[in-house]
């Protein structure tokens, strides 16, 4: 029954449409034979006039929309004119530009930005309001896109635009005006980014800069940095691309910017990490989940001790606590969440997943910022729900887009003027793309040389022992001080216990009454059966906050 009814309905349109057109043409007819009449001409010249007097009134209607435009934009004041080369390879003709009496449009970047689908045909980039700057590394183009326009217009075409001028993504840097959504800043570089090395930051470089901790360089030279003030970082890149060196660098910015803070290190490729084991609250150098797992459980209850405190400060109505920043740096994090294929061994990757998940997390509020690297940025090398928790995301060199996302994010590639680390020169070590607050930045880490790492180490270190030796006397100090009387690394539980005066016999009561002493957990010897207490294990702890 449908079917007969729509093929009604159909019927019925047609012959509707076929009415409508015998009547139209019929009052067409009946408009020509009066004018025929008016006129006395014959057919054909009664409807050549009538073409031609409708053409003639559009022309004039174009006309007069065109002249209130221009009045409405400010274009009929007249400018004097200005000659600009324009670069080869653009397809808008550069001579056809201004018409006489409109203001003269800058060829090059009304040409580059028409090309590049920033601006439409008919718009035009005032030579007036254009400031060309020649700098170390390339140009600088400062300018206004046209009247309801934005920055967010060209910086969505950026790709687009650098082909215009013959250069690739790489080669260009947008920056935002300050005074107007329309200024824009565009930097062409002469050659590839980081052709030549930029020397390093010095020590008051680092402590000046404003924008949180330097992390490398942009491709002007300036400092890049990132603020840890509750946040945490992702790094991803293929093996020896220089994640390492990267972080090497990073941490001894933090040395140098913040002073003091706790610092955890697990060493998955087991010496990546090495020169900074001697301040370290604890260091471990292994690829075993377990580890991992007992780091978590160590920083994810410090994270939860300074909640508690932030919670009693707003019941009492009291200032918020200021915490001692920690920082948690993870090399080679893929390593700690992959299984051997047995159920104990899948479930403690499951475990080490949830709860790197919460310490990521807890960062937020709790100052415990979290480091991670992984030269295996594939689909499933760190579990998803951990790599949505950080904040800043950084990609050295891999091999496709796909990879990228995984580093970077889904989402990434559809963001604003995104850069694509598949297109980085895997000759140069240690750059990538930083991708913080939906702005992508390309950078190029620190490379510091061993002896000024070595040197802010030893500082550090310096610091450290004084503040041990300054400290009040408790427990913890006693038995540094015993076991540097001694000269011993490590002392037994069963030796260190009556020396702290604990007169327990039974060896589990005596062990529990000592850690709760020292605020330490035991570990063991060198051949892992007896238990006791390392000497670096409890300075550390007497270095630490809370």
């Amino acid at each position: 029954m449908s079917r007969k009814k729509k093929q009604g309905d159909a019927e019925q349109d047609l012959y509707a449409q076929t009415a409508g057109a015998i009547g139209g043409l019929a009052i067409v007819f009946g408009i020509l034979a009066a004018i025929k009449d008016k006129t006395g001409l014959s057919w054909p010249a009664t409807v050549l006039l009538t073409a031609g007097a409708l053409v003639a009134l559009g022309y004039a209607a174009f006309k007069a929309r065109e002249g209130v435009r221009r009045l409405l934009a400010g274009k009929t004041q007249p400018v004097t004119a200005v000659q600009h080369e324009a670069p080869s390879g653009l397809a808008a003709p550069l001579d056809a530009l201004d018409a006489p009496g409109e203001v003269p449009a800058h060829p090059e970047l009304t040409a580059a930005l028409r090309t590049a689908g920033a601006i439409a045909k008919e718009e035009v980039i005032r030579a007036g309001e254009v400031t060309v700057e020649t700098v170390a590394t390339g140009k600088v183009y400062d300018f206004l896109v046209p009247g309801g326009r934005t920055y967010a217009d060209v910086e969505k075409r950026l790709a687009n635009v650098a082909g215009t001028f013959g250069v690739t993504r790489l080669h260009t840097k947008l920056e935002r005006g300050r005074d107007t959504e329309r200024r824009v800043r565009l930097l062409v570089l002469n050659e590839p980014p980081f052709t030549r090395p930029f020397p390093t930051p010095s020590r008051k470089e680092i402590e000046t800069f404003k924008g949180g901790v330097p992390i490398g360089h942009d491709v002007t030279g300036q400092l890049v940095g990132v603020s840890f003030d509750r946040a945490s970082l992702l790094i991803g890149g293929m093996t020896q691309m220089g994640k390492t060196t990267l972080v090497n660098g990073l941490i001894t910015c933090l040395l140098i910017a913040y002073g003091e803070f706790d610092l955890y290190l697990l060493d998955g490729k087991f010496c990546g990490l090495t020169k900074f084991e001697r301040i370290a609250v604890r260091y471990e150098s292994s690829d075993n989940p377990a580890v991992l797992e007992s780091m978590l459980d160590e920083l994810n209850g410090r994270a939860d001790s300074r909640y508690e405190e932030l919670r009693e400060a707003e019941r009492q109505r009291k200032p918020k606590p200021t915490f001692k920043p920690v920082f948690f740096v993870v090399d080679e994090a893929a390593d700690f969440y992959t299984h051997n294929g047995t159920p104990e061994s899948k479930e403690l990757v499951a475990r080490v997943a949830d709860k790197s998940r919460a310490l990521v997390s807890k960062s937020l509020e709790s100052g415990i910022a979290t480091i991670m690297l992984t030269q295996r940025p594939s689909q499933n090398a760190i579990p998803v729900m951990v790599r949505d928790q950080f904040q800043y995301r950084m990609c050295l060199y891999v091999a496709s887009e796909g990879t990228a996302k995984v580093a970077l994010g889904d989402t990434y590639f559809g963001t604003l003027a995104p850069i694509n680390p598949a297109l980085l020169d895997p000759q140069i070590k240690g750059q990538g793309v930083l991708f913080a607050h939906g702005t992508s930045t390309l950078i190029r880490g620190f490379n510091f040389d061993d002896n000024f790492i070595w040197s802010v180490v030893d500082e550090v270190h310096a610091r450290q022992q004084k503040s041990i030796e300054e400290a009040p006397v408790s427990p913890l100090k006693e038995a540094i001080d015993l076991l540097r009387s001694k000269g011993v690394e490590f002392m037994p539980t069963a030796d260190l216990a009556p020396a702290l005066g604990i007169t327990e016999t039974n060896a589990a009561q005596r062990g529990k009454q000592l850690s709760k002493k020292l605020g330490v957990a035991p570990g063991k010897d060198e051949k892992g059966v007896v238990r006791g207490y390392w000497l670096n294990d409890l300075i550390a702890a007497a270095t630490s906050g809370t």
